[in-house]
């Protein structure tokens, strides 16, 4: 993976600050937002106010009738307050919690596509399901904290530091006392937070731990079943959930034990200050409606510490979910756009690749070469094919040529390598323009969980109808997908689980035939098929390589030397290296390494 940009204190609450950008844009809905939380705030501080009036000017008047209409406008007053308390704290409650949900809907798609834009590097130390946890599970988290969290905090630090400062004011010397020990309360609790901050980062990590096995073996389920692992699978997935549990137990008894703390000590402390508000009445010093005006005050400063203990605790784990995420958006791909990207010229023929000494190390290792000084030239038009054992290096060929990754660039070296499509390097091209012109087919056909139509047409979204049945048509598809339930509607499922090997590879042919690139990259499709399904693949693949017309350059990686005899030119790889090229006759009579390859297959 990346390596990310420095950040806070692993999971401390400044991580939080990652949202500020999220957050900018409803700055509108944020400050309306505030003067609802300050409206409610107020008006539940309101509530005391008139509480001492009603006792003070209504149960105490001398005078019957007096004290009934007294009685009347205190209760008229209370029910006002009342209402405003439920319109502020609704039209806050809404506002947050819409923001809350946009916030993180932004955040899920930035995240989302700033993986997307991830070279294979990224993906070959950060599993995918992992990936899956930040989306889901930590997005979670920070939309609990946007939406409902930090509201109720700042609504009850609001309240609590008005409900505080009305106590100080109506009794100065014993509250004065009260908040100097309050210090006393906070010292420790941010202690003890520090425990649940480390301790959040470690249970969403094992949470991420247990989502990637499952991604992992649910993609796998067949390989799963008929090695009878299933058991072996659940355990390992039980072992990992069971990690996940006992990281979020002892995160869950320190946060407990935090807000314990925090409750106990400043419920003490309070009621000590309640205490000394008693004997003030018992002495003559205080008023009855004075002594309920206190006991309300600090039954709101108590709640208020309380839900900010709670709060606190949902802030150590959304800033420890907001690192995770943060992470992922400060990755960045070594695989980078031109700053001013060079136009691509093309002709009516295919386009010319030329591999100029390129050497390459994959960067999980580095110390095995996957090319070494390899030089090829295909000119516009030409079919060639690669040939090799496993692990010569063609599938590198291919990544290199697509810009999955870049070529080794050594400082030290005269000359560097390089790769060009029609003469210009396609480091000075842009990723987009690059890959606009080339179309894959890969040897394990990708169909994703939609129509067969939206599949061939997922290389050209605007494609016509009558533009995917011309590409079905000559990849061979047609006939078959016209035989399925609902014709090109119908749905493939999961991976094309719905398919044969064979259907899979001509709609993975169709689709390539749709986009109509001037450079086909064949990873041979017909090596693990039947006769009947090779023959239909290997004549789509024909018609996709429009040999003979000089319209399409082919790059083709061939695993069966029978399939590649009429390639306009074969090269040979070894170890990262070209050792021989020529057509299929004259490398046979040279009598070399494609000669060996040869007599095995043809013999066999």
């Amino acid at each position: 993976m990346a390596t990310p940009s420095p950040l806070h204190a692993r999971g401390a609450p400044r991580s939080l600050s990652g949202l500020l950008p999220f957050l900018r844009p409803y700055r509108a809905r944020i400050g309306l937002s505030l003067v609802f939380l300050v409206l409610a705030a107020v008006a539940t501080l309101a509530f005391p106010l008139a509480l001492r009036n009603l006792i003070d000017g209504g149960l105490l008047a001398s005078d019957h009738g007096n004290q009934t209409m007294a009685l009347r406008g205190h209760f008229q007053a209370l029910f006002a307050v009342a209402i405003a308390l439920g319109i502020f704290s609704a039209a806050r409650f809404y506002m947050v919690s819409w923001l809350g949900e946009r916030v993180t809907a932004d955040l899920r798609n930035a995240v989302y596509s700033h993986v997307l834009e991830q070279s294979p590097q990224f993906f070959e130390t950060t599993q995918t399901g992992e990936v899956l946890s930040r989306l889901t599970t930590d997005t979670t988290l920070v939309q609990t904290v946007v939406g409902s969290s930090l509201s109720m905090g700042l609504r009850n630090a609001v309240m609590g530091a008005g409900a505080l400062v009305m106590l100080v004011w109506t009794n100065p010397y014993v509250m004065s006392v009260v908040l100097l020990l309050l210090v006393l309360v906070v010292l420790p609790s941010m202690w003890i937070g520090r425990r649940v901050r480390r301790l959040s980062r470690d249970s969403q990590d094992r949470v991420a731990d247990s989502s990637a096995i499952a991604a992992e073996v649910l993609n796998a389920v067949p390989v799963v079943q008929s090695y009878t692992a299933e058991a072996r699978e659940s355990l390992r997935f039980a072992d990992a959930t069971e990690n996940a549990f006992q990281a979020a137990v002892r995160r869950t008894r320190a946060r407990a034990f935090l807000v314990a703390f925090i409750i106990i000590a400043n419920a003490g402390l309070l009621l000590w200050g309640f205490y000394r508000g008693t004997q003030a009445v018992l002495d003559g010093h205080m008023t009855a409606g004075h002594l309920g005006q206190t006991v309300v005050y600090v039954i709101l400063l108590a709640g208020a510490v309380a839900v900010l203990g709670e709060v606190y605790g949902d802030l150590l784990r959304a800033a420890g979910a907001t690192e995770r995420l943060m992470e992922l958006i400060a990755s960045k791909s070594p695989v980078t756009e031109p700053v001013l990207p060079r136009p691509l010229p093309t002709g009516v023929r295919g386009l010319s690749v030329d591999f100029e000494a390129v050497n390459f190390h994959y960067p999980s290792r580095p110390d095995q070469p996957a090319l070494q000084a390899f030089t090829l030239h295909l000119e516009p038009g030409e079919t060639v094919a690669l040939v090799g054992a496993s692990g010569a290096g063609k599938t590198t060929v291919f990544q290199l040529l697509q810009r999955f990754y870049d070529i080794d660039q050594h400082p030290d070296e005269a000359s560097h390598g390089r790769i060009a499509v029609n003469g210009v390097d396609i480091r000075q091209l842009g990723l987009q323009q690059l890959r606009a012109h080339i179309g894959t087919v890969p040897q394990d056909a990708v169909i994703f969980s939609a129509s067969a139509f939206d599949n061939i047409r997922y290389g050209r979204p605007d494609a016509s109808t009558d533009e995917v049945i011309a590409a079905a048509r000559a990849a061979f598809a047609h006939d078959f997908i016209e035989a399925l339930p609902e014709g090109y509607s119908t749905f493939l499922g999961e991976r094309g689980v719905r398919l044969s090997g064979g259907q899979r590879q001509r709609i993975s042919i169709a689709r390539a035939l749709l986009k109509n690139p001037p450079l086909l990259l064949l990873d041979e499709a017909t090596s693990a098929l039947d006769a009947e399904s090779e023959r239909m693949v290997q004549a789509a693949l024909d018609s996709a390589m429009q040999r003979h017309t000089g319209q399409r350059t082919t790059l083709v990686i061939a695993h069966r030397l029978a399939t590649v005899q009429n390639a306009d030119r074969i090269a040979v790889l070894e170890n990262g290296r070209i050792v021989e090229q020529g057509t299929h006759a004259a490398l046979l009579t040279q009598g070399g390494a494609y000669a060996r390859l040869a007599a095995m297959q043809f013999t066999a």
